[in-house]
């Protein structure tokens, strides 16, 4: 994830971050989200963010926390964009052949109307008291050094899905600063937000944060779909 502004905005058209095709994926799952009577719009203005509470039960969400407690090593970011105590976490990735986690990505790929394939390897991470993510854009910035690797590996992301495992008992919200509002962690609750505009550009009010946690432990799973199909392309590589 970077955590970098766009410094240049690059005038040359690049296949991997094509807004037509990103625009195309934002109208289909924008039309999934609200035709699902579970989901729930959230009415902020400039960013297409939606709230599935409930998503994931108890038993899913401790078996995937003890997933979690059993790979995550310390979080990192893109070479290039590395900030001291920007990203505190603990992070891993979840092998998405283990049937348990395949089957809570399936649901939620199904929800946005995304094949899975289009979307990176599920990533679980952990924060306890103190650890943060700060404020940063899921979406990749063209610009940064790490694009001449990860455009060809899937494109640009366009959506991101999020689910909270548990509930610190104090602190650890996502705050979307530039459209003034935080979710607090609800076990079981899914997050999702376009990380592009309707005409299929970057944008910049997608910008989040991890909160500190103040007391407790948070555990969350994020997946980020791609423009691409994500696991063609990196068999291919592999």
């Amino acid at each position: 994830m970077s955590a970098e502004v766009e410094s240049a905005t690059p005038t040359k058209f690049d296949p991997n971050n094509d807004p037509a095709k990103l625009a195309k994926i934002g109208a289909f799952v924008t039309r999934r989200l609200d035709s699902n009577l579970l989901v729930q719009k959230v009415d902020v203005p400039e960013l297409q963010l939606y709230i599935y509470q409930g998503f994931l039960g108890k038993r899913e969400c401790n078996l995937l926390i003890r997933k979690i407690d059993a790979d995550a090593v310390p979080s990192t970011l893109y070479k290039g964009t590395e900030q001291a105590g920007f990203r505190t976490s603990y992070s891993c990735h979840l092998n998405r052949w283990d049937a348990d986690v395949a089957r809570v990505e399936a649901r939620m790929s199904d929800t946005l109307g995304i094949e899975n394939d289009y979307a990176e390897t599920m990533q679980g991470q952990r924060y306890t008291v103190g650890q943060e993510f700060k404020s940063h854009h899921d979406f990749f910035h063209p610009s940064q050094d790490y694009w001449l690797q990860e455009g060809p590996r899937g494109g640009q992301r366009s959506w991101t899905a999020m689910i909270y495992l548990n509930e610190p008992d104090d602190g650890g919200a996502t705050e979307f600063p530039h459209v003034s509002i935080g979710v607090r962690p609800q076990a079981g609750t899914m997050l999702i937000w376009n990380n592009m505009k309707l005409d299929g550009t970057p944008n910049y009010k997608s910008l989040h944060t991890g909160s500190p946690v103040k007391q407790g432990v948070k555990h969350v799973i994020t997946k980020w779909y791609r423009q691409n199909n994500w696991l063609e392309l990196n068999t291919a590589t592999a």
